[in-house]
C-alpha cells in the first residue's frame, strides 16, 4: 500500500521558512526544480554576505611630515626628558652648568663596565662625594654601541647611559642627588651626566 505524502503543519512550515531564509542552495538548478516545498527566493551568496568595506587610508607622499599630534608618539628621548625635568637647584648655577661653565669637582668613568660592575662603583662614588662636600660631579657612561648585546626584542643602545639616571633616582642615591643633566660637549656630551649633589647633613 502506497504511503500518503505528509503535508507540513503551519508550525513546521514556519520553521522551514526560517531555515530556508538563512541558507544558500548548493545546487541552484536542482533547488529550482524541486517542487516538494515552495520556499521564498533566496538572495545570491554575494548579496547575502556583502564584502566588508574599508575606508581608504589617506595618501602619503615621500617627504611628507608625519603628524606630530598623534597620541601614540614614542617616548621622548632620554636627553629631552632630563632637560624637561624641573630645575631643583639654583637657576643661575643650573644655567652655567648646562653651558659647561661649571667645572666638575670629581668624575667617575663607567664606560666599558657591565651593569653589575657599574652600579656599586656609582653608589660608592656618589655617596663618598657627598660626604666630602662636593656639589658637582661628572658621571661618564659612554654613548654605547649600536647593539650592546643580542636580545629577543629591540633595545635602546647605550645600556649604561639609560640605566645611570634610573639608579640616581632610586635609593640609596636619591637622597644625595639634587639634579641630573646631560653634560656639555666639553665634558663628554651625550656620553656623560652632570650630577649636582645635595649638601651633606
Amino acid at each position: 500500500m502506497a504511503r500518503r505524502p505528509r503535508h507540513l503543519s503551519p508550525e513546521e512550515r514556519a520553521l522551514w521558512d526560517s531555515v530556508a531564509r538563512q541558507a544558500a542552495p548548493m545546487h541552484r538548478r536542482r533547488a529550482a526544480q524541486s517542487t516538494h516545498v515552495s520556499a521564498p527566493k533566496q538572495p545570491a551568496p554575494e548579496e547575502a554576505n556583502p564584502p566588508a568595506r574599508f575606508d581608504p587610508l589617506p595618501r602619503f607622499h615621500v617627504g611628507q611630515k608625519a603628524d606630530a599630534a598623534r597620541p601614540d608618539d614614542l617616548l621622548p628621548g632620554l636627553r629631552d626628558r632630563l632637560r624637561a625635568a624641573p630645575v631643583a637647584m639654583d637657576a643661575k648655577a643650573h644655567g652655567r652648568m648646562t653651558r659647561g661653565k661649571l667645572k666638575p669637582e670629581a668624575r667617575i668613568d663607567l664606560h666599558g663596565m657591565t651593569l653589575a660592575e657599574a652600579h656599586p662603583e656609582l653608589v660608592a662614588f656618589i655617596l663618598s662625594s657627598q660626604a666630602m662636600g662636593r656639589r658637582l660631579v661628572l658621571v661618564i657612561t659612554g654613548k654605547g654601541r649600536a647593539r650592546d648585546y643580542d636580545a629577543p626584542m629591540p633595545v635602546r643602545y647605550g645600556v649604561l647611559r639609560h640605566q645611570v639616571p634610573q639608579w640616581l633616582a632610586l635609593s640609596p642615591l636619591k637622597q644625595a642627588v639634587l639634579q641630573i643633566t646631560p653634560a656639555h660637549i666639553r665634558h663628554g656630551g651625550e656620553g656623560a651626566y652632570y650630577v649636582y649633589l645635595r649638601r651633606a647633613r
